[in-house]
């Protein structure tokens, strides 16, 4: 395996979408062909499966140095209610759209913290969106919160408006890891948020988990992962930490670089993770998931349904996503678009009554071919190809492949390829050799973190 390790661990971008954002044509992108696509998209799929939404709220009280995440941070709260209204005026810009009034599949609540709102504040942002909207029969709303100021007014009153899921950033709970990553958070707090969701009704908690973390080691990590089964979540998300010091306004300056695991020292955090995580009844699903057999994205895996896009894995997939907030990013599937990144600007521009979409980018066919096998890898570790000649340089791509095939990560068959168990660490590398903008166009310059 470390000879792999050494073989694969390149620059590589985790496919939230195809795409990837360093590779989007600003020069045929529009705020108005962006509206073209989002009305094209809701028409196509409104009445059946519905609509999803993303809202970002990037306030954080501290800054958490392992955060590539764009937030602004601040300990006054009184900006919550402006920003809250701007994101009522932008959701009101795209239901002038429509025409018709959306049915709501999906809502997630990102950030930033989202529990830096208080309570009342997401009452009142989520109750001037369901007046708009028809809620979905089996909807899925979920949160991210932060242990350590998450209430249980909080877990309550999101309960109360139908949220099911919440994810709980953990991360590692050596304290020495928690001061490098400026995230002091002991395990009672984590222990309390997630008894009270328990104790509420909540169906989907998930903690999430990172390794190759600064002074990170395999002791350390063990005992986080079996801390956090005495708590037992329905899913885990097992993160590998994206060292990407070099993007403005991340805040990954609280370590040195030597202080990060080395690539041989952060794959066996991720092999022996994933063990040990498979031992006490976790199921591996797609990529950096895990989850237990009865939770939803274990039986969407299973009923070939799982997808992914910028909110992760999803167990429910929808055509359009709109995503509300300073920095968000929309998904209409022929376009996705992303709003302007400070939010000063961002409530600037709702306020004049325009969507504040400051770049994007339109799919073309190859676009699409190429984003549906990427999705497939991702999401189902295979990808079927109906028409080899429908797919640009395939023989290129296959070429590549058989090398990875050589290393058993990959099958390949006449008009099929499977990724394999083994191959499940690469599947980052195995999606990278179907990108066809990074191969025309390799970077001088690292904008990726390491696949491994």
């Amino acid at each position: 395996m470390n000879s792999l390790i050494d073989k694969y661990n390149i620059p590589g971008p985790r496919y939230t979408s195809y795409p990837t954002v360093p590779y989007w044509d600003e020069t045929t992108f529009s705020p108005e062909k962006w509206k073209e696509t989002v009305i094209r998209s809701f028409h196509e799929s409104n009445a059946e499966e519905g609509i999803s939404i993303y809202i970002h709220l990037p306030f954080c009280e501290a800054l958490c140095t392992f955060c590539a995440c764009h937030k602004r941070i601040t300990k006054q709260h009184s900006v919550e209610i402006p920003y809250l209204e701007s994101v009522l005026k932008e959701w009101k810009l795209y239901v002038e759209l429509f025409e018709e009034k959306p049915k709501l599949k999906e809502l997630h609540l990102g950030g930033g913290t989202p529990t830096f709102f208080s309570p009342q504040n997401l009452k009142t942002l989520l109750e001037g969106i369901f007046e708009t909207v028809d809620i979905a029969e089996h909807q899925e709303f979920s949160f991210e919160g932060h242990p350590n100021n998450t209430t249980k007014d909080h877990l309550q009153t999101l309960y109360d408006l139908g949220f099911r899921r919440v994810s709980f950033g953990v991360q590692d709970y050596d304290p020495k890891v928690q001061k490098a990553i400026n995230r002091i958070q002991p395990f009672e707090n984590v222990k309390n948020v997630t008894e009270w969701a328990k104790e509420i009704g909540y169906r989907g908690i998930s903690h999430d988990l990172v390794f190759g973390l600064p002074h990170q080691s395999w002791e350390a990590m063990e005992y986080t992962i079996r801390k956090t089964m005495e708590l037992k979540p329905d899913r885990l998300a097992f993160y590998s930490y994206a060292h990407v010091p070099w993007v403005k306004g991340v805040g990954q300056r609280g370590f040195d670089e030597n202080d990060l695991p080395s690539g041989e020292e952060k794959r066996r955090l991720y092999e022996d993770g994933k063990k040990l995580l498979e031992d006490l009844g976790y199921i591996e699903v797609g990529m950096d998931h895990f989850s237990l057999e009865h939770d939803d994205l274990y039986q969407s895996l299973i009923q070939k349904k799982l997808h992914r896009n910028f909110m992760g894995y999803t167990s429910s997939n929808t055509q359009l996503m709109v995503g509300l907030g300073m920095s968000a990013i929309s998904d209409s599937w022929y376009a996705f678009a992303q709003n302007v990144k400070t939010v000063e600007e961002y409530q600037k521009i709702v306020e004049e009554g325009e969507i504040p979409v400051v770049k994007g980018h339109i799919l073309d066919d190859e676009d699409l071919t190429v984003r549906r096998h990427i999705l497939n890898l991702m999401c189902q570790l295979e990808t079927t190809f109906t028409d080899k000649n429908s797919f640009p340089e395939l023989d290129n791509a296959f070429e590549m492949l058989k090398e990875m095939e050589k290393d058993d990560l990959v099958e390949i068959y006449d008009n099929q390829i499977k990724i394999t168990e083994k191959g499940r660490a690469f599947t980052r590398n195995v999606a990278m050799v179907f990108d066809l903008r990074m191969m025309r166009n390799k970077p001088e310059t690292r904008i990726f973190s390491m696949t491994i």
